[in-house]
Formats: structure tokens, C-alpha cells, sequence
């Protein structure tokens, strides 16, 4: 009796009508409340005090300092696990060596470890007081609370973004396209640039557009290593935060809006590269 009233012919693969409606309006519900609404609220909070008074809060010197600091640290940081990313998943998937799973197993390392966790873990290493600390102080080296030690911070936190987008994609493609590049009489590097790289291309951009996001917004790690010197070792969330905590609200909605316009961008490209391109990403978790 009960297989017959559940049967998939009696209520349909979806099930009733009315679950299918509440089901969507429960999800469109936590949407709006917990993504549309914010977002709005943060352009609005932004925009409260005037158009003119938004490019003023833009135009500071200190936001300014903010963004270019945290444009530059993505740009160093995303090469950086480009080249980490694919080389990497190339090596995971197309050949087998000793400690393969050990090597996965430190990719998914900042999935687990807290970001402040991270970045307290460089101070131990490169500050004053830090394990290198005093020969870093007697050569003239600083990375603690400067630019070095919030690139260090931000790639730890972003370097399993390529990677993990890369793995799930080659492994799935297989070695039969480089074996038999191979075995035509390419090269190493022939076959790496002509087979592999075309074959994970989207992939790729995939991982960069992840990457890239957290990399700009990164907050744990880097508040943590880069001492708060306004003007000088802030990014635009550390600025944010520092804006707020002054009660300076326009200011920080107004910069907060560019990390969250940074955010729709990234979500309008991860759209239109899985609606164009049929890519849906890796199933990793994150």
C-alpha cells in the first residue's frame, strides 16, 4: 500500500505540484533573504549620502593605497597558482610516484585550516620574534605587516582553487591524447602545450575565476600578517573593516560595493563560461 501511494506513477518523478511550489518559494525565499537582500543593501548603504559622496569614499587616498594593494597581491597570487595548479594536476594525473596521495592531501590543506590559523602560522615564521624572524631583521628583509607577507598569506589561502578545478577534469580526460602525441614524436613541452593545455582550457579559467575572487577577498589571512598600517598593508576588505569600526558607514558600503560588484562579475563570467561552454565545475566541496 505504501509502495503504491509513493510509486513514481502515482505522484510523479517530482512529486505533488504544491511540494514542487513551496520547495521553489523556500528556495527563492533564503535567496532573496540571505543574497539579494544584502547585496542590495550594500549598494543602497553605499549610495545613501549621494553619487558624489560614493566617488569621494572611492577617490580617498587610503582606498586607493587599498585597491591597488589588493589588485596587485591577486596579481601575483593567481599566476602563482596557475603555474602551481597545472603542474600539479598534471603530475597527479598522468603519472604515477610515490606520495600522490599525500600531495592531494596538502592541496585540500586551506580547505581545512582556518585562514587566521594560516596566517598566525607565518608571524611564527617570519616575525620579529619568529623562527626566521632575526636573521630575516639583520638582512634588511621584511615580510611580516608588508606587501610579501600578504601575497604569501593570499596564495596559501587560493592555491588549491586551480588545482582542485584541474584533477577531477584531466583525470576524467585520461593520458590516452598525450600517449599518443608522444608516440607521433612530440616533445614533452609539445605535447603539454598543443594536448594538454587546450584539453583544460576552460578548466582552467574556471579555477582563475575562483582563485581571483578569493584572492581579492581574502580577510582572516591577511589581517592577521599585514598589521593594519592604513594606507600601506590594508586591502579593500581590511579598509572596509577599519571604515565600519570608525562608524564611517557610507565610506565603507562604498568600497564594499566594489568587492561585491567584484563578486557579481566573477558570478556573470562563471555563468555565461558554464552556459556557453557546457562547464559546471569540479565536484570538490568548495
Amino acid at each position: 500500500m505504501m509502495a503504491l501511494f509513493f510509486s513514481p506513477r502515482r505522484r510523479g518523478i517530482g512529486g505533488p505540484l504544491w511540494v514542487r511550489i513551496v520547495l521553489i518559494l523556500v528556495a527563492l525565499s533564503f535567496l532573496g533573504l540571505f543574497l539579494v537582500l544584502p547585496l542590495v543593501a550594500v549598494f543602497r548603504e553605499a549610495l545613501r549620502d549621494g553619487f558624489g559622496a560614493y566617488l569621494e569614499a572611492i577617490k580617498d587616498p587610503d582606498a586607493i593605497s587599498a585597491i591597488k594593494l589588493t589588485l596587485i597581491t591577486a596579481a601575483i597570487a593567481v599566476p602563482l597558482n596557475v603555474v602551481f595548479g597545472v603542474l600539479a594536476a598534471w603530475a597527479i594525473t598522468k603519472f604515477d610516484f610515490k606520495g600522490k596521495n599525500l600531495l592531494i592531501t596538502l592541496i585540500d590543506l586551506p580547505f581545512s585550516v582556518s585562514p587566521v590559523v594560516s596566517g598566525l602560522i607565518y608571524v611564527l615564521l617570519f616575525g620579529a620574534q619568529g623562527w626566521l624572524g632575526p636573521w630575516l631583521e639583520s638582512h634588511n628583509i621584511q615580510i611580516i605587516f608588508a606587501v610579501p607577507g600578504i601575497v604569501l598569506a593570499t596564495v596559501f589561502v587560493t592555491f588549491p582553487f586551480v588545482a582542485r578545478e584541474l584533477i577531477p577534469l584531466m583525470a576524467e580526460q585520461g593520458r590516452d591524447d598525450e600517449e599518443a602525441a608522444l608516440s607521433l614524436g612530440a616533445s614533452g613541452w609539445q605535447t603539454f602545450w598543443r594536448v594538454t593545455v587546450p584539453n583544460i582550457r576552460w578548466g582552467l579559467l574556471y579555477g582563475v575565476l575562483l582563485c581571483n575572487a578569493r584572492a581579492m577577498g581574502e580577510f582572516g589571512a591577511v589581517s592577521v600578517v599585514s598589521g593594519h598600517i592604513r594606507g600601506e598593508t590594508n586591502t579593500m576588505p581590511l579598509h572596509v573593516e577599519i571604515l565600519y569600526n570608525e562608524y564611517n558607514f557610507a565610506a565603507a558600503f562604498a568600497v564594499a560595493s566594489l568587492l561585491a560588484l567584484l563578486a557579481l562579475v566573477t558570478l556573470v563570467l562563471k555563468s555565461a563560461l558554464e552556459w556557453r561552454y557546457g562547464y559546471h565545475g569540479s565536484n570538490t566541496g568548495h
